[in-house]
């Protein structure tokens, strides 16, 4: 099966996807969707509905859309990799009932039911949580004209999340395996922090980290990196430097952030930058 990275484009018919955010995504030529994530807690035999909210912003265009499923997992750098539906293991993709096809007038929103139904006669004690992926799709494209003055057509599709657990045990759990300094022969230099999702659930935070310049005592604090992980998941987290750090000895201290309960892991690393760098 086919794995996927990017949105299709050609030279006279152009599919924009929209990012997956944190908040209800939106796509700059027409659709918006939220939540960006849907959660079900559900066992064999159960079934559970949510709502999404879809919203046609255009003033004076009549949308027709549809939507599809397709698998997903993280890579190892935290990017989501996409599969045709089915074929991960941890896909809930047969299990989701959602209306195939629906028009939103001019400024327009809908909330339709998601519903995930799992079998009843199911049973997999390998596979801790199912995720799919679902995207709503534009299917009548929009005349437009790009840069050059050439007819383009354009159509958008944007995608959420969802998410199913077991009722009961709920342990979001992650070990540090590695911190490391890299330098770069183009870009800045960079701290990578490895990290393995160990527990039964997803596990989401932020890595907060601080560098001590040994020779000055000054700090520098780096901005939250936020991570989104799921059971069984290997991380390499890239976490830029500045580009002015000055050259000197360090201590890189990083707190990580993650479940309900904000669990906390510490990680230190000294290391060489710039001049006196490896």
């Amino acid at each position: 099966m086919r794995p996927s990275l990017s949105a299709l484009s050609t030279c006279c018919w152009i599919l924009l996807l929209a990012n997956l955010l944190p908040h209800p995504a939106s796509a700059q030529m027409g659709i918006t969707i939220g939540p960006s994530r849907v959660y079900y807690t559900i066992g064999p035999g159960q079934s559970q509905t949510e709502k999404v909210r879809i919203t046609n912003p255009s003033k004076d265009y009549t949308l027709e859309l549809g939507i599809s499923f397709e698998d997903w997992h993280y890579s190892a750098q935290g990017d989501n990799v996409l599969y045709d539906p089915g074929t991960l293991p941890s896909s809930c993709a047969a299990w989701v009932n959602a209306p195939a096809f629906f028009s939103l007038g001019p400024e327009e929103t809908k909330e339709i039911d998601v519903q995930l139904s799992i079998p009843a006669g199911y049973s997999n004690d390998t596979v801790p949580v199912h995720t799919a992926m679902l995207y709503v799709t534009q299917l009548n494209p929009r005349e437009s004209v790009d840069k050059d003055g050439a007819n383009i057509r354009i159509a958008v599709r944007t995608g959420i999340k969802l998410y199913q657990r077991l009722p009961g045990a709920y342990k979001p759990e992650l070990d540090i395996t590695g911190f490391g300094y890299e330098t770069a022969q183009e870009g800045p230099s960079a701290l990578v922090l490895s990290f393995a999702n160990t527990g039964n659930v997803w596990a989401d935070g932020a890595m907060k980290l601080e560098l001590l310049n040994q020779a000055t005592g000054a700090k520098t604090v780096i901005p939250d990196v936020a991570f989104f992980s799921m059971p069984g998941d290997r991380r390499e987290q890239y976490i830029a430097l500045p580009d002015d750090l000055e050259p000197a000895s360090y201590i890189a201290t990083a707190l990580v952030n993650y479940g309900d309960a904000n669990a906390l892991k510490i990680a230190e690393l000294e290391f060489n930058h710039g001049r006196n760098g490896n």
